[in-house]
């Protein structure tokens, strides 16, 4: 069975899922894996990709286009 066939058998099965302990359980362990694959994926940025970085927010910043932290932890509630 490929990926694509796993996928939409895993979903079917969800779906008739009716116990919200399992569900958690499986939420819980779904963000978990996640974050866990994004910390081995991730190296470290060279001094050359930080100086990038770095003069791209600067030139940000001086056009303007910036927002508060305020404003964007605002938008990121939203996203619930």
């Amino acid at each position: 069975m490929d990926l694509e066939a796993r996928k939409i058998s895993f979903v079917q099965e969800f779906l008739r899922l009716q116990n919200e302990d399992v569900i958690t359980a499986l939420e819980n362990f779904l963000h978990k894996r996640k974050a866990e694959l994004a910390d081995e994926n991730m190296s470290p940025m060279s001094v050359e990709q930080l100086n990038i970085e770095t003069d791209l927010s600067i030139k940000d910043a001086q056009e303007g286009r910036i927002i508060k932290a305020s404003s964007l932890k605002d938008k990121i509630k939203k996203w619930d």
